[in-house]
């Protein structure tokens, strides 16, 4: 007869079997218990000794074989927090990555908060680039585009959930669902990985097709930065997530496209992460 495991000894041995795989395993140990258990993460350290239920416990050991497989945690979740969001994501979407808020945060300085402005998203995935535009400026119309219909109802879902009315999700490959439209602002977060970069490997259960962009990692970004250039209104803004080693590459493809005030803002990390640009005066 098997005894009976308590919280405590359950996370002990989670944690062990984690560590090899994750820089955080006791976190993911306790969010996962917490999950099984449908309880908060703190009732784990007031009830050290309680016994989760067999049915739990097959609920744990089911996601902790998941996240030991290389799993983000946030698709055995469910969610992932953004710039004070709940999103749900899928496989079928990038995880939102705390970087990304910077994006957010400089098209936020660019937009006044009585702004009626129109925002367009570029490959949007979970909508999170979109849906936090949405939020912090409701006078705006923010329009998110993906060429994935999955990744596309993820966003839908999250507008719904976040209920908000000012944005629509449109598929379709970068501006081609808004060809004949103009924008005051555009955001994205490109694919812009090199289809050879090992880092891939690490990220295998991302979709690769929101990872890669071509032997340089700069397909993706030539792109948007054209097609932006062509629906922007005069005056009007581009924001630009990219690689920390594309910053020189990425301003030339600026340039080349006629775009003016470039600059280039790092990360938490203090690497070149975001690049803004604006379309010149009429």
């Amino acid at each position: 007869m098997t005894e009976p495991l308590s919280i405590k000894t359950v996370l002990e041995d989670a944690s062990s079997r984690l560590r090899e795989r994750s820089e955080s395993a006791r976190l993911d140990a306790e969010l996962l218990l917490a999950q099984a258990i449908d309880m908060p993460r703190s009732y784990l350290f007031a009830h050290p000794e309680d016994e989760p239920d067999a049915a739990a416990l097959q609920r744990f050991e089911a996601n902790l074989e998941r996240r030991i497989a290389g799993q983000p945690m946030a698709y055995i979740q469910g969610v992932k927090e953004f710039w004070s969001m709940q999103l749900m994501v899928t496989p079928a979407t990038l995880v939102p990555r705390p970087e990304t808020e910077i994006l957010v945060d400089l098209a936020l300085r660019e937009i006044p908060r009585k702004a009626a402005l129109r925002v367009l998203d570029l490959g949007t995935g979970s909508g999170a680039i979109a849906l936090a535009i949405a939020k912090e400026r409701p006078l705006c119309d923010v329009t998110a585009i993906d060429v994935s219909e999955d990744a596309l109802e993820v966003a839908r879902q999250n507008a719904r959930q976040l209920e908000l009315g000012n944005i629509r999700c449109l598929l379709g490959s970068w501006t081609e669902p808004v060809a004949n439209e103009r924008f005051d602002v555009i955001v994205s977060n490109p694919p812009y990985v090199r289809a050879d970069d090992k880092a891939l490997d690490q990220l295998h259960a991302e979709p690769r097709s929101a990872l890669a962009s071509g032997e340089d990692g700069l397909d993706d970004i030539r792109v948007v930065l054209r097609e932006a250039r062509e629906i922007v209104e005069p005056n009007g803004w581009v924001f630009l997530e990219h690689g920390s080693g594309q910053a020189a590459d990425v301003e030339a493809i600026c340039l080349r496209c006629a775009w003016i005030d470039i600059r280039c803002h790092n990360d938490y990390a203090g690497l070149p992460r975001v690049t803004v640009a604006r379309s010149k005066k009429p």
